[in-house]
């Protein structure tokens, strides 16, 4: 995991997303000393996330060098969370992934519909001090057919805090596409995994589309 994660640093992008989606369906905590091995070998912004239960599970991933901390479940079990780790770390490390699945909030990694809408929740966790928001369409997840661009304009629309755009990505276009319907970024997993696209190409591919990029 270490050498794979060195090699996409290698590689330029911008942030690295870790998420442990084993974590919650398991009821198993963080793997802090392991984050924390991961992180003092990295010299880029990384977000951890997956089994995030408390305001002590936040503070020890930064403190093993998370630069934020994604939380999900929890969010949506208790929201208090939120506004706890806002206040004790600062709205810039606290990031609130929201998975969509058939117009619905899931948790536990589209396990359970909390019977919350995405739009509905995006302007409640930003009330609460959240600080970012990882919006992911879940069917569209690995299949790399494009993001949901409706989605990512709805929930744009309706915060002002920055929403990170993630599921669906399979070429330079769909990320460009996803920037123009309001994503102030873009996750890419499978597309850099299963095809000839790199973090590089990509910037300058937004570059030369008008996006003000950092190469």
């Amino acid at each position: 995991m270490a050498d794979r994660l060195r090699v996409l640093e290698r590689r330029d992008i911008d942030e690295l997303i870790i998420l442990d989606i084993s974590a919650t369906p398991n009821n198993r905590a963080p793997r802090f000393e392991e984050v924390s091995a991961l992180c003092d070998s990295l010299f880029m912004p990384v977000t951890i996330g997956g089994g995030v239960r408390s305001v002590a599970d936040i503070r020890r991933l930064l403190a093993g060098g998370a630069d934020k901390v994604a939380i999900g479940t929890m969010a949506c079990d208790r929201p208090e969370i939120i506004g706890e780790g806002a206040k004790r770390f600062g709205s810039q490390a606290v990031v609130v992934s929201i998975d969509v699945l058939r117009g619905r909030v899931h948790t536990a990694c589209g396990r359970h519909d909390s019977g919350r809408h995405p739009v509905a929740w995006a302007r409640e966790v930003e009330s609460r001090g959240a600080g970012e928001i990882l919006l992911t369409s879940v069917d569209r997840d690995g299949m790399m057919g494009g993001y949901d661009l409706e989605l990512i304009r709805e929930v744009s629309d309706a915060v002002a805090i920055p929403v990170v755009a993630a599921g669906g990505c399979g070429d330079y276009a769909h990320m460009a596409a996803a920037l123009s319907a309001g994503a102030h970024a873009v996750a890419v997993g499978a597309a850099f995994q299963f095809k000839e696209l790199t973090p590089k190409g990509g910037a300058r591919y937004l570059r030369e589309q008008g996006f003000q990029v950092r190469i």
